[in-house]
């Protein structure tokens, strides 16, 4: 197959500095992509993804396992396995594992950012696992 370009959760290392555990799987880094990024949200019960923002890109949620809550400025939308969330430029949001098992959230952001530093605005910070 051509252009063929497939990578598995396993192989892509966590980043835990918003709070959960995220996965870019398909993006300019892994794929080359030009158009967006997709990737995995996994997030124990209780925890969350900190508040942030995308000034360029619109994120696409879905819930493949658990039950979450996302703030939508300020608003809380809760959302179980199998539902979607569209979240528009600029909207202030974070996500809420609200359930009793672990959550996974399927995500998409596009179009991309002109940089990678720009793409993403935090509005508070989380507490990291070990206290720092």
């Amino acid at each position: 197959m051509r252009d063929l370009a497939l990578v598995a959760a396993r192989d892509v290392p966590a980043d835990r500095r918003r709070g959960g555990e995220l996965r870019v799987l398909l993006g300019p880094r892994t794929v080359g992509s030009t158009s967006g990024f997709m990737g995995v949200a996994t997030m124990e019960p209780g925890e969350r993804i900190a508040e942030h923002y995308h000034p360029y890109s619109e994120e696409f949620l879905y819930v493949a396992r658990g039950a979450i809550t996302v703030d939508l400025d300020d608003e809380p939308v809760a959302l179980t396995a199998g539902e979607a969330l569209f979240v528009a430029r600029n909207v202030r949001h974070r996500l809420r594992n609200t359930g009793d098992v672990p959550a996974e959230v399927v995500f998409h952001l596009g179009p991309l950012a002109p940089r990678p530093e720009l793409g993403h605005v935090d509005t508070e910070l989380v507490e990291q696992r070990d206290g720092s």
